[in-house]
């Protein structure tokens, strides 16, 4: 049985050094996509059910499985946000976008699924992720998918492998469904519930089922590519060759079809084998998304990633955040009368951008007690002010790293920085 004071199963907390790799990749995060003209997005945790349902699919497992739903109190459904692109999606329609406009924007914040947790995924888990809306360009899906090649470059992971597919045009969709449907029918019964249920709700979702039986099977399935139309195929030959000229190696995997019905054309995954065996670090598409109350679809390309996974595969390549102590510079206070001049000198420091993490101790116990925190800290210098101290203008400076001692005019301690 957990402690009421451990974190809900599937959430956890995050505390310093790992807060630090955090940092370091948000850093990174708005570096790299700042160059490439993409502004910074924030929207709300919990949305309208409807604009996940609408956008996801009804018969997806993100939808029907996964998605925390909750009525508020003025009878509303709302659902905490499993993923971040339709709430993208709604924010640019609420914002609107004229005919031939563009929105480039990227994002990171908490995600919600009631799922099993695994490595590098939880229930509360989080995502940064890019959405380019307004272009229905291929020259544009191989720029996205070759930022997103950048973007991990820049956090040091290189190896990583590129997989792309095409989902074509909805026209395109009744014909490949029915070819799946042609295969897979003889097998149903060698298959798992779930892609027994995907055969009448969602056939595409039968061929990246990770079920070991059901994966052999959909290796001999239809190339969904065979069966697409010509403007299906000119659209993800144009993605190719323009991976091609960014130089950036890829692979097609026929079988990737992204788990998200509003997928349209391109569909891309990238993994690293420092994630063993569930390897996906990152994963998107081009889509067509129908806010509630437009009749007309906006469309765009995005990715997301897991930034839980992203700092595992960084940690798996020896990335990894330095440790920082709780303190650098620590005053001990001898006395009542010391407490506020060494709260002040705390304060003139921190102020001077001197001495790091600066902790003035303001409890009055002992200097034994002080010390053993200062120790505890970390601290590589530890002022000290007493009766002396104060009368005579000084402060007495120690170095934890040698124990030597030594007294400076109070006006002149910045001299020991």
């Amino acid at each position: 049985m957990s402690s009421s004071t451990e974190p809900l199963p599937g959430t956890s907390d995050i505390w310093e050094p790992e807060v630090f790799g955090w940092v370091d990749l948000e850093g990174i995060t708005r570096n790299v996509f700042g160059r490439y003209g993409y502004q910074e997005l924030r929207t709300p945790v919990f949305e309208r059910t409807e604009v996940f349902v609408r956008n996801l699919g009804n018969e997806t497992d993100v939808v029907q499985k996964e998605m925390y739903t909750f009525e508020d109190r003025g009878g509303r459904s709302l659902t905490l946000r499993p993923e971040g692109t339709a709430g993208v999606m709604r924010a640019v329609a609420n914002l609107g976008l004229g005919p031939g406009e563009e929105c480039r924007v990227f994002y990171m914040g908490p995600m919600f699924r009631g799922e099993r947790p695994s490595a590098g995924r939880r229930r509360q888990f989080h995502q940064v992720g890019v959405e380019a809306v307004g272009c229905n360009s291929p020259w544009m899906d191989a720029e996205v998918i070759a930022m997103l090649v950048r973007y991990l470059e820049a956090l040091g992971i290189a190896g990583a492998k590129v997989m792309i597919n095409s989902r074509g045009l909805p026209e395109d969709r009744p014909a490949v469904a029915q070819a799946l449907r042609d295969y897979f029918q003889p097998h149903l019964g060698e298959m798992c519930d779930d892609c027994r249920r995907r055969f009448e709700t969602n056939v595409w979702r039968m061929l990246d089922c990770k079920q070991e039986a059901c994966h052999k099977l959909a290796l001999g399935a239809p190339r969904i590519a065979d069966l697409l139309g010509d403007e299906s195929r000119a659209f993800f030959r144009r993605v190719c060759e323009g991976l091609d000229r960014l130089g950036v190696p890829y692979e097609v995997n026929p079988r990737l079809v992204r788990g998200l019905d509003y997928y349209v054309h391109t569909v891309f995954e990238i993994t690293h084998p420092a994630l063993g065996s569930e390897d996906a670090i990152a994963g998107g598409g081009r889509y067509r998304i129908t806010m509630p109350g437009s009749g007309t679809p906006i469309e765009g390309i995005g990715f997301a990633a897991g930034i839980e996974r992203l700092l595992m595969t960084r940690e798996g390549l020896g990335i990894a955040p330095k440790a920082r102590p709780a303190a650098d510079t620590f005053i001990i206070a001898a006395g009542e009368e010391a407490i506020p001049a060494g709260m002040q000198l705390a304060d003139e420091l921190r102020r001077a951008g001197l001495g790091g993490r600066v902790v003035s101790d303001v409890t009055g116990r002992s200097m034994k007690a002080q010390f053993r925190t200062a120790n505890k800290s970390g601290a590589s210098k530890v002022l000290i002010l007493g009766e002396s101290e104060l009368k005579d203008r000084i402060v007495t400076v120690k170095d934890m790293s040698d124990g030597t001692q030594k007294t400076v005019a109070r006006a002149e301690i910045a001299s020991c920085f």
